[in-house]
């Protein structure tokens, strides 16, 4: 689960991270108020969930036209350095209109709020994230002299310019590791206790919220000695929100895909892709090989959704009506290994939900394991315009020629 940049910065501020005096608003009165709270200069950012802000550009959301900063001859940006006295002719253009960056793709983020903060006099800018390297089985920090830049830009071209440092889990965090980043980044030597406590807390904020990743760029010196998270970012692990209500109070529905969200509510796992063939699997394993398969076969998988090891005939149906709500899906493959679910109860989730929902596009079932006689039955008997495959391969040749392509 991610949260808004505000969010994260509040999280960091408890546990003793220092950030630029500011708030959240959602109108442009109330940008105008905190400016002439905050000036003579202040930042305004918007505030979604995708990175590259700073170089995206927006939209009007009515009709797609661009929209020019108000006193600059350039596009309006994400980050935007401006007098108080225009913060809210500058929040205006925002809210409510669509920005695109990198990470949003062309169909851009509507925004509805902005963070307005600060301006503040920059010495020297750093990076330092914490991470969960899976691969390690350990949470690594991650830093580097070169913070406010394109961090992976930086770590593909220069990766000597990167720090990494694993924290042992049965051992924990201690006071040293902080002291070596700040002397790894060239910290001022009167100001590498300041700069190591830092590093502290951020481990505590990773720690105590069961975070997969907290991450500032950059984090700021200012010209008096002072260290600021001047932009944060936390992600958290979904698994554990059982124990984190707090965490799980920021979720923002309205920065996920709708159809990721309803999938949710019914403990479904979907991911949207940007294919037109829709899967329904049951197993992270088995959903992988199905894509590959399908991408193997010419065609582009438009989502993952594992349906899971327990899934009811409900959740079935459920399932398939979410993967007919992608307007993107021209096919659709549902390849169910039975084991502890079986067959003839996917069958009949399948049946039920084509009944009801109505399938306008071609469906391929290819069953395997337990009553897998009884299921492949059940889907002939339908009536339906079901295609029943034989193996995995068959389905995937199957389902990419109904959609088109292959």
């Amino acid at each position: 689960m991610n949260v808004h940049e505000y969010q994260a910065k509040a999280l960091l501020a408890r546990r003793g991270v220092a950030i630029p005096a500011g708030d959240v608003a959602s109108t442009s009165d109330r940008v105008g108020s905190l400016a002439r709270e905050l000036g003579p200069t202040v930042v305004i950012k918007a505030q979604i969930h995708a990175g590259g802000r700073g170089k995206g550009a927006f939209r009007d959301k009515a009709t797609g036209a661009p929209i020019r900063h108000p006193s600059q001859d350039r596009p309006l940006g994400g980050v935007v350095v401006t007098p108080a006295a225009a913060a809210a002719e500058v929040a205006r253009r925002m809210l409510g209109n669509v920005l695109v960056t990198r990470q949003t793709g062309a169909a851009g983020r509507e925004v509805r709020q902005v963070l307005v903060t600060e301006a503040i006099d920059i010495a020297r800018e750093y990076y330092v994230a914490l991470l969960l390297d899976r691969e390690l089985r350990a949470p690594v920090f991650i830093a580097s002299r070169e913070g406010g830049t394109e961090i992976e830009q930086v770590a593909a071209e220069r990766p000597a310019a990167m720090l990494k440092v694993a924290i042992d889990p049965r051992v924990g965090y201690s006071p040293w590791i902080g002291r070596k980043i700040a002397i790894a980044l060239g910290v001022n030597g009167r100001l590498v206790s300041e700069a190591a406590n830092l590093v502290g807390a951020l481990y505590r904020a990773f720690e105590e919220t069961d975070a997969t990743l907290v991450e500032i760029n950059p984090l700021i010196e200012t010209e008096d000695g002072r260290f600021l998270a001047l932009d944060a970012k936390m992600s958290f692990d979904d698994n554990a929100l059982f124990r984190q209500p707090e965490i799980r109070g920021l979720r923002d529905v309205g920065e996920e895909d709708p159809l990721e969200v309803e999938a949710s509510a019914h403990g479904l796992n979907y991911i949207k892709l940007d294919g037109n063939v829709g899967c329904m699997v049951n197993g992270a394993g088995l959903a992988m090989s199905t894509m590959d398969i399908i991408q193997l076969r010419g065609g582009r998988p438009a989502n993952f959704l594992d349906v899971g090891g327990g899934a009811t005939a409900e959740m079935v149906a459920q399932a398939l009506r979410i993967l007919l709500g992608d307007k993107n899906v021209a096919a659709v493959l549902i390849n169910i290994f039975g084991g502890i679910m079986r067959c003839d109860v996917v069958a009949q989730g399948v049946v039920a939900a084509a009944r009801n929902v109505g399938v306008g596009v071609p469906v391929v079932v290819r069953l395997e394991g337990t009553n897998v006689d009884q299921g492949k039955r059940i889907l002939l008997d339908s009536g339906l315009r079901l295609e029943v495959a034989d193996g995995m391969d068959d389905a995937a040749r199957k389902v990419v020629a109904a959609a088109g392509g292959g």
